[in-house]
């Protein structure tokens, strides 16, 4: 692993490692990947992502979460992976691929990044759940029967799977962790999942954090934004467009009713360069 060149990126607060592997390839072992991720010994970061070849898109973008697992796409990374890779070709727009599928970033005017994040999965199948459910609030919950703390989230695919809990105040560090770190392995969740906790402000304005997959708790989850949109609009308890308040930022998400696809507009920032 050692030699590679990379930067060390945001997006509101949710930094990686970036490593640029179009040339020679970077497939760091789990160990590796937690190595390059701690932060009191290693570079520090939320995820590592490499930037590979394609043959479908500019790009390629390969994401490691902290824990050292291959995860399938993260929205932030995507915006700071856009960037870089405009900032390289002198173009205002992008395609990439990830596991997750092919997105599209592209220039805000505001110096933002904009990113495609597809159609949301919607169905059970997608998210994937172990059963039959209706996905806009599935059967789930956490405490006592007849006063769960937590109940009914709605489940949502971003080319990852969400669950998002509405709550009426944004719950604290140790409630996320307890919380999330049950949920996230619950049987329901073949593949995991990632946990949001959303407080609706407005019905344009959600104020959330999320407990990620592989991760935990994160200053923001770009992906889980774009979930907490799409799960509160299917309620009626937001219009389609809204700010997500994370906490290292805000994230403006659209989900397009001609389209269908998820838009997420945020910001980008570089805060250093190196070797690993």
């Amino acid at each position: 692993m050692s030699g590679h060149a990379f930067v060390k990126m945001n997006g509101c607060g949710n930094d990686f490692v970036v490593v640029d592997a179009r040339a020679r390839a970077f497939t760091p072992s789990e160990e590796q990947a937690r190595a390059i991720a701690d932060r009191a010994t290693g570079q520090g970061c939320d995820q590592i992502i490499a930037i590979e070849p394609s043959d479908r898109a500019d790009v390629f973008m390969r994401v490691w979460n902290a824990d050292g697992g291959a995860v399938e796409t993260c929205g932030n990374a995507l915006r700071c992976v856009g960037a870089l890779v405009m900032e390289a070709t002198g173009r205002d727009r992008v395609g990439i691929d990830t596991l997750g599928g092919r997105t599209e970033a592209r220039r805000a005017p505001d110096g933002r990044i904009t990113v495609d994040m597809g159609p949301p999965g919607l169905d059970w199948t997608q998210i994937p759940l172990a059963e039959e459910m209706d996905t806009r609030g599935i059967e789930l919950q956490v405490g006592p029967i007849d006063a769960p703390v937590l109940h009914t989230p709605g489940a949502v695919s971003m080319g990852n799977p969400h669950v998002v809990f509405f709550v009426a105040a944004a719950p604290d560090d140790a409630f996320v962790k307890a919380m999330g770190s049950l949920i996230e392995h619950h049987p329901l969740f073949p593949q995991g999942v990632n946990v949001g906790f959303a407080q609706v402000l407005a019905r344009d304005r959600i104020r959330l954090r999320v407990w990620e997959r592989g991760a935990g708790l994160t200053r923001a989850c770009g992906t889980g934004a774009c979930a907490a949109l799409v799960a509160a609009a299917r309620r009626g308890l937001t219009d389609r467009a809204a700010t997500v308040v994370v906490d290292g930022g805000e994230l403006s998400i659209l989900w397009d009713d001609t389209t269908d696809h998820v838009e997420m507009t945020g910001p980008v920032e570089i805060e250093g360069t190196g070797r690993l």
